[in-house]
């Protein structure tokens, strides 16, 4: 593609030249005081070649088009279509340039011309015809001036469109991703908090000495209802990520309504829970209703993987715009040595961070001083934008009130 390019560009300017030494043929055969022999021929010819190397050397080619028009006026009597080659080279030329490059270039080129004209110029110097030659040498720089200009607010417009493109990309990109962390985040918590339930009802039903087959039995139940609902919410999950097939029904997200359940589960595998929601609550949007549920899920589950039986005491609170979460345990009962925790670098304590710190939160986690672990979370509450209230026209009054 780039020969083809060069070539088509060699023949459009091969075209420009032969129709410039045509023109300048014609002038010189119309004009009866010329003589239209061979030197004149060649120089006409001579004056036209410097049009194929404009594009690759604009500087060069101009300086021989100034030169060609001297022999020219000095051969063959003829002044309207010589400076024709130069205008085209001063526009290649000019398109390369700034507007103040472009300035300078015209200063040179005019003051080259008055020159001309004072030396060689069959005319008064003080007539129509300098002016007439000066504009020769404005009326292709200001073409090319605003040529390059309006070349350049279209590339501007060019690449502010793919910039705004490229964003759009990434921002999807970046959507995508945060989706996918969020399913993530989602199934290792309902995984979590499933197994070590069951795991931690099974431990307790395998280790008792004297089984009773009543006690059993509820183990078992326990155990059933508890991975039931963890498979519920896990086709829950990845129902989110289904592309086709929107019509099946999904189930809402966990949300703090579901702490009582949670409170059930706990009891079952032998962690009683303290639960104190604050009816200041209230209503709450749904993300952030789900994290709050989330990241009490996951506090409550590092309780049963860590300590095993003990008390917990949970605070839902609402105040100052926050949602403030609390998560309170006093480590295991008896003599038994609590399971070192990871903190802040565990992935549990990590996908709470992570969950919280999304919706503009803070949280921390780490040992108390008289024992046991201590989780604090505070999430924003967004301010509902109260709806403008129409103006209430006025009533017009009864006929027959007033004047």
């Amino acid at each position: 593609m780039p020969d083809r390019d060069r070539a088509v560009d060699l023949a459009v300017d091969l075209g420009i030249a032969a129709a410039l030494a045509a023109a300048m043929l014609v002038e010189a055969r119309l004009d009866d005081s010329s003589h239209v022999g061979g030197a004149a021929v060649a120089v006409i010819v001579l004056a036209a070649l410097p049009v194929l190397w404009r594009r690759t050397h604009p500087v060069a080619a101009l300086v021989a088009c100034f030169g060609a028009l001297f022999l020219l006026e000095t051969v063959i009597a003829i002044h309207q279509t010589i400076p024709f080659p130069s205008m085209v080279v001063g526009y290649t030329l000019a398109r390369r340039l700034d507007r103040g490059a472009a300035i300078v270039l015209g200063l040179v080129l005019g003051a080259v011309v008055l020159v001309n004209l004072a030396i060689v110029a069959p005319h008064i110097f003080f007539s129509w015809e300098t002016p007439k030659n000066l504009a020769f040498v404005a009326l292709p720089l200001v073409v090319a001036v605003a040529a390059r200009n309006r070349q350049d607010y279209l590339d501007a417009l060019v690449d502010r469109a793919e910039t705004a493109e490229r964003t759009r990309e990434e921002e999807a990109r970046r959507r995508v991703d945060e989706e996918r962390l969020r399913i993530a985040r989602d199934l290792h918590d309902v995984v979590a908090h499933a197994l070590v339930a069951i795991n931690v009802q099974a431990g307790v039903a395998a280790h008792v000495r004297d089984p009773d087959p009543e006690t059993n039995r509820a183990t078992f139940r326990e155990i059933k209802r508890v991975s039931g609902e963890a498979l519920g919410e896990l086709r829950t999950t990845l129902g989110m990520l289904r592309e086709v097939d929107e019509q099946a029904p999904v189930a809402p997200a966990a949300g703090l309504a579901g702490l009582e359940d949670l409170r059930r589960r706990l009891l079952a595998a032998g962690v009683e829970v303290e639960l104190s929601l604050d009816p200041a609550v209230g209503t709450l949007p749904p993300t952030l209703d789900a994290t709050a549920y989330r990241v009490l899920q996951e506090a409550l589950t590092n309780v049963m993987r860590h300590v095993g039986p003990t008390t917990v005491r949970v605070e839902v609170t609402r105040a100052d715009g926050a949602l403030r979460l609390r998560v309170e345990d006093d480590g295991p009962a008896g003599d038994r040595p609590p399971s070192p925790r990871s903190g802040a670098g565990g992935h549990g304590v990590r996908g709470m961070g992570e969950r919280v710190r999304a919706l503009g939160g803070t949280l921390s986690a780490g040992p108390r001083p008289e024992g046991g672990w201590l989780v604090t979370a505070a999430l924003p509450v967004p301010v509902p934008v109260p709806a403008a209230t129409p103006a209430t026209p006025a009533t017009p009054a009864p006929h027959g009130v007033g004047a």
